[in-house]
């Protein structure tokens, strides 16, 4: 990270720097960036000012963790009963990026992560809630995993990077304890994460992954680190999560080994046999859990971007479809009674809370409420699911790709917005975004968020058909995009822009590249601009779980693909204004792709507004500096979609 942040400096002088103007505002830095429109910066920050709440985690009294922001970032809140007080028990500059707590056990405290600045280094702490003491558990310097509690509650176990800054290793804590953690198991240069404890601690539950669609799944030994294999298969498989049944000998997972779609499994790690306990559901399997007693089942089923919960009572086999509305569930959990779920739930209408659902009762009951800012939330839009045509055929027919599309209630035609998600493995899924109800409320733009091949959500041939030499398959998708959008009445198709972030990044970059005579500009956030530089220069850690992806730049072959279908190799074809958005201190994609597609394009004469933030990472997690991320984004697409002509 060290050579590329020195490498910055000289790649921005490939452009004239006297032709730049450049201004430091606290940690972020704009150049050849205007001013916002007053009136409108206010309008916006209107809808910026809303909040969120996110489930964490159960405490053993009844009470849960919350994670809220208040002040600049998001931190632990402590919520006791429904509409309670949210009582702060983090802080910081820095966001607490998540937490857990023993559920049963001798613990009175919890531990949470957080790193510096977007580093992705990321520190476990625990926090003693009987005297509102924190003491730090790691090294202070490398990468740690989320911790999973001991059955006890006197032990964590987590994966960590500081024997050589590769490798996963385990490694078990006493906490509180004063001595250091103790190496279970050697990482041998892979990607481990610890899932779960055996009931009478002794084993440890955990996964090595691979990619999205490789992972495998062990039993290590608390003491030695010896592995026993969990539902081995001949072929890869992709595994989600898992979990240890209470009964000690049974396994639940997430995977889709054998189908299309990632299924919940109940494994009989005796015997070998499988139960498959959502077979009848064509939709991947997102989140599950068990309650303590074994008796319920609680799993979200993705059904075509939208979250359905169902709870299964394995003592008689019914199912229970709690009254809960189509929306986004994120975690959730059973506390130690087994009669409560707690879940958090959002709306592409509705910001993110936390919701509590009494199994005997089937009652949802809401835990916290959450502010919208300053608007009227009533003229909030919905998201719209379509499918538009591609350029391939599958068993026969045209493939036709998944979008969402929110739309203003006023008359158009409308300039269009194409928001790219990240990954590629991710899925645009239609949850609350204050910046897409501006846009399309306020500057009466249409958003098209699509889901173009190498999405996850559709199954695992869907998954793999961008992998590899596959790459520009997913940008002919986005042609295609292009083409719907110029045949709907309600859509101006000489006004269409692009955005996105990370890999929607490079989504970005590639629309600009290939289609800049049917786009007016693009905004890259941290986004890949080299393939081949990016997997340089990416972490160490990251870099073996990206081949797996992009393919192997030591391969020839795929070294020349890569080099081809770069950005930054066709930057002459970018004839578009381009915004370009960068946290300093990512590990994921390295500043220096940033930078090198600025100073490229500066070169050659093309118009490109940079932001970029000292304390950030791979995105912009404080308030202060998402604000102002958000605001030139409007400024920029304001200054783009205002006139009637391309080129105008």
């Amino acid at each position: 990270m060290k050579i590329v942040l020195a490498l910055l400096v000289s790649l921005l002088a490939i452009a004239d720097a006297s032709a730049v103007t450049r201004e430091e505002r606290g940690n972020l830095i704009l150049e050849d960036i205007p001013a916002a429109d007053t009136a409108q910066a206010a309008r916006l920050d209107s809808y910026l000012d809303g909040r969120n709440a996110s489930f964490v985690d159960w405490l053993a009294d009844g009470s849960m963790l919350v994670s809220t922001r208040f002040g600049d970032t998001a931190q632990l809140h402590l919520v006791r009963q429904p509409f309670g007080a949210r009582e702060q028990l983090t802080f910081g500059r820095e966001p607490v990026t998540s937490a857990s707590a023993p559920t049963t056990g001798a613990a009175h405290g919890f531990v949470y992560l957080r790193d510096q600045g977007g580093d992705e280094n990321a520190q476990l702490y625990y926090h003693d809630l009987t005297n509102d003491t924190t003491q730090r558990i790691t090294d202070g310097k490398s990468r740690n995993t989320g911790a999973v509690w001991s059955r006890d509650g006197r032990r964590i176990a987590y994966a960590s990077t500081a024997r050589d800054g590769v490798s996963y290793d385990i490694y078990i804590a006493d906490v509180p304890g004063s001595l250091a953690p103790r190496f279970v198991m050697n990482g041998m240069g892979k990607t481990w994460f610890v899932l779960d404890w055996s009931i009478d601690d002794s084993k440890l539950l955990v996964l090595n992954y691979v990619s999205i669609n490789e992972s495998y799944l062990y039993l290590a030994d608390a003491v030695t680190g010896t592995l026993t294999p969990v539902d081995a298969a001949k072929e890869p498989v992709g595994i989600r999560s898992a979990k240890l049944a209470p009964d000690g000998r049974h396994v639940y997972l997430v995977s889709d080994r054998g189908s299309e779609f990632a299924q919940l499994r109940k494994v009989d790690t005796a015997l070998g046999d499988v139960t498959v306990l959502t077979e009848r559901i064509p939709w991947d399997i997102e989140t599950f859990d068990v309650s303590l007693d074994g008796r319920y089942i609680a799993f979200v089923a993705n059904v075509d971007g939208v979250s359905r919960l169902t709870v299964l009572d394995q003592t008689n086999q019914t199912e229970l479809a709690p009254p809960i509305a189509a929306g986004q569930i994120g975690r959730l959990a059973f506390d130690r009674t087994g009669k409560r779920l707690a879940l958090s739930l959002e709306t592409a209408r509705a910001p993110r809370d936390v919701y509590v659902l009494d199994i005997e009762k089937n009652a949802l009951q809401r835990w916290t409420e959450s502010e919208t800012g300053a608007v009227d939330a009533s003229k909030f839009v919905a998201a719209e699911l379509i499918r538009f045509p591609t350029f391939d055929r599958v068993n026969g027919k045209t493939r036709e790709i998944p979008a969402f599309v929110f739309r203003p209630t006023r008359l158009g035609p409308h300039p269009v917005v194409i928001d790219f998600h990240g990954g590629p493995e991710g899925q645009y899924t239609p949850g609350y975004s204050p910046f897409t109800q501006f846009l399309v409320n306020e500057l009466g733009v249409v958003v098209v968020a699509p889901n173009i091949r190498g999405s996850s959500g559709y199954g695992k041939t869907y998954l793999r058909l961008d992998n590899g030499l596959l790459r520009e398959d997913a940008i002919k998708d986005i042609g295609s995009l292009l083409v719907w959008i110029g045949l709907q009445p309600d859509l101006d198709r000489d006004r269409v822009m692009v955005m996105g972030g990370s890999y929607g990044g490079y989504l970005a970059l590639a629309s600009l590249v290939n289609y800049s005579d049917r786009l007016r500009g693009g905004v890259d956030t941290v986004g890949i601009s080299n393939f081949i530089t990016f997997l340089q220069n990416t972490s160490d850690y990251r870099r073996d779980l990206r081949r797996a992806e992009y393919g192997d730049e030591r391969d020839p072959r795929m070294r020349a693909f890569l080099r081809r279908i770069s950005p930054l190799t066709n930057a002459e074809r970018i004839n578009r204004p381009l915004l370009v958005v960068q946290g300093l201190n990512d590990p994921r994609v390295p500043a220096s792709e940033s930078v090198q597609m600025v100073g490229l394009i500066r070169a050659r004469g093309g118009e490109v507004w940079y932001l970029a933030a000292k304390d950030e990472g791979h995105g912009f997690r404080k308030k202060s500096n998402r604000d102002a991320y958000l605001q030139t984004i409007a400024t920029f697409l304001t200054k783009l979609i205002a006139s009637k002509g391309p080129g105008q």
